[in-house]
């Protein structure tokens, strides 16, 4: 074997190395991001609450999407936000959209329903957002505390920096995904779409 071809190769499986390498950095660092943002709250008073949807079983929301709503009813009762904002559409067999299930469980928690925004239409988060500030735009509100478990929020506040929101983390406190039975396999769910949703930030930005 030649000299060039021996450095040719020694090149090859340096350059192939780093890149490795740096694809694991790139995940720890996205994975300690996750992890270490859950637990940041901002108290801090908003036009409204929009919280992201969840699983509605016929007309009851999930135990994790109840959480959810509590956790806005909250907000709204303290006087942190003025307007809710509900999210998450309708499935194929489904009778009721999400957002309208949390509506109306609102409601019977004393929410003023003038106070209550829906959006049906979404099936994920960033359509979660997207939709809702678009319904917030029409309602002239301009700042916004995000509501969802607490190791979706990372994504959640990317997606709605991205978007073009001035939004606050407010994570639910009483998430269902409490041991770490639960929270691993979310973890690395939302690792998987945090991560594919960076990668595509630049076909978004440019195309």
């Amino acid at each position: 074997m030649s000299n060039k071809r021996i450095k040719f190769t020694f090149i090859k499986r340096n350059i192939i190395t780093l890149i490795f390498i740096s694809i694991i950095i790139f995940i720890g660092y996205s994975a300690f991001n996750i992890w270490t943002f859950k637990d940041k709250v901002e108290l801090v008073k908003t036009d409204a609450a929009i919280v992201l949807g969840a699983a509605a079983w016929n007309d009851k929301p999930s135990p994790v999407f109840r959480e959810r709503i509590n956790y806005s009813i909250w907000l709204y009762e303290n006087n942190y936000v003025d307007k809710i904002i509900f999210t998450g559409g309708k499935g194929k067999d489904d009778k009721y959209a999400e957002s309208e299930v949390a509506r109306d469980y609102a409601i019977k928690n004393n929410v003023t329903p003038e106070d209550i925004l829906i959006e049906t239409k979404s099936k994920i988060t960033e359509e979660n957002l997207k939709y809702a500030y678009e319904i917030a735009t029409e309602e002239n509100l301009n700042t916004f505390t995000i509501v969802s478990d607490p190791l979706h929020m990372k994504r959640a506040m990317l997606i709605s920096k991205t978007i073009g929101m001035e939004s606050y983390t407010s994570p639910t406190q009483s998430s269902v995904y409490k041991t770490l039975n639960s929270q691993v396999p979310f973890f690395f769910r939302e690792l998987f779409f945090y991560i594919g949703y960076i990668i595509s930030l630049p076909f978004r930005i440019f195309f």
